[in-house]
């Protein structure tokens, strides 16, 4: 099966070219810098065509699991539901983030949402090609265990290390840490206190051993390793010498920086630059692209943000445009170890988008191929 694009204003690695695009099988034959005249050309308009969106950090399948605090969707009906959305956004290669040992207790859902990815990958029913990012919560006792069945899954792509204990990280202000569970839980401020004495004790017993296990047990896989919420270059410094090799959401420009200095990637959330900031005060993942600190943009919690957030890189941040499509493509693709996709290069899959867009508008996902099949 060949597919052939015509009229297309391809987003390259290296520039904006003007041209068509030759798809045989499931994978880029030909990229050319001149238009095509035959009958069976798909005419893209002018439209832009990128390499298909690749998503690093994302919860949202999570969110279509328990979509109420009290109800538990079928796991195989909330995948289906997720990937369209997934699909629709314009992201083909997707690495679910399942949270191991989270505070608020979701161990139930870590064997549903394994089992579910496997059975529908294997079927092909799914729209983007789906891998599994295990969230690891390094001071709850039960991580390690959770963590233990999936370490030689093939599907296990990414293994971040979290610490959320309060007063450092994403929980610096203790005052945030207050009023997020005064929310979240209805607890009194006498409850939080109690809960931060109990969470700094666990991370005294638990940070270390359990760390130093999950690397252990991954040491022979090639995984891709993340630290998450870099606060201080210290934290930076102890994860490039625990060998890993991303800065997930760094919290803070010094972290930034020195994640640059120890050549971790940096990754950062799409909905912070879409909303022109951080939610819950963190650096702006805006004025870190400004000079240089921003490797890739991962949507973590709203898909349609990868697309919007890098052409916001390219309008409001001044990066050029292959290089803001960059962010959600070809390097979040060499994070991940995949090779194969995120370039528009001859002999790579074809993985593309079709995106409508002018200056000053939002992008618009068009169509979507995976493999030279049409998903979305």
């Amino acid at each position: 099966m060949s597919l052939l694009f015509t009229n297309a204003r391809l987003v390259t690695p290296e520039a904006l070219v003007s041209g068509s695009l030759l798809v045989e099988g499931e994978t880029i034959a030909a990229v050319d810098a001149s238009p095509s005249s035959l009958p069976r050309a798909v005419d893209c308009e002018g439209d832009l065509l990128l390499p298909g969106l690749v998503e690093v950090h994302t919860d949202h399948f999570e969110i279509h699991l328990v979509p109420r605090p009290s109800v538990r969707w079928p796991p195989g009906a909330a995948l289906a539901a997720h990937d369209a959305q997934i699909a629709g956004a314009g992201i083909t290669t997707v690495f679910d983030s399942i949270s191991l040992g989270t505070a608020e207790d979701r161990s139930d859902l870590v064997g549903p949402s394994v089992a579910a990815i496997r059975a529908e990958k294997a079927r092909d029913s799914l729209r983007a090609d789906h891998y599994i990012h295990l969230r690891c919560e390094i001071v709850e006792e039960t991580t390690v265990d959770l963590f233990a069945p999936y370490k030689d899954d093939p599907l296990l792509r990414m293994v971040s290390l979290m610490d959320h204990t309060p007063g450092q990280r994403q929980w610096q202000d203790l005052e945030k840490y207050h009023k997020y569970y005064a929310w979240r839980l209805k607890a009194t401020r006498q409850e939080i206190e109690e809960r931060i004495a109990e969470k700094q004790a666990q991370q005294q017993f638990w940070a270390d051993r359990n760390q130093r296990r999950l690397l252990e047990m991954v040491a022979d896989r090639d995984v891709a390793l993340a630290s998450h919420d870099d606060t201080e270059p210290e934290h930076v410094a102890e994860a490039a010498a625990l060998g890993l090799t991303i800065s997930e959401f760094p919290t803070t420009e010094r972290a930034a920086r020195a994640a640059r200095e120890l050549g971790l990637g940096i990754v950062l959330g799409a909905p912070n630059v879409v909303l022109g900031g951080s939610h819950s005060g963190n650096v702006s993942a805006l004025e870190l692209a400004k000079v240089d600190l921003l490797d890739a943009l991962a949507s973590d919690y709203v898909p349609v943000s990868l697309l919007h957030g890098a052409f916001l890189l390219h309008e409001q941040g001044g990066l050029p445009l292959p290089r803001a499509v960059a962010t959600v493509t070809a390097n979040p693709a060499k994070m991940g170890g995949l090779a194969d996709r995120g370039r528009l290069q001859v002999g790579l899959r074809a993985d593309l988008l079709r995106v409508r867009w002018r200056p000053g508008e939002r992008p618009q996902a068009v169509e979507v191929w995976r493999a030279g099949r049409r998903v979305a």
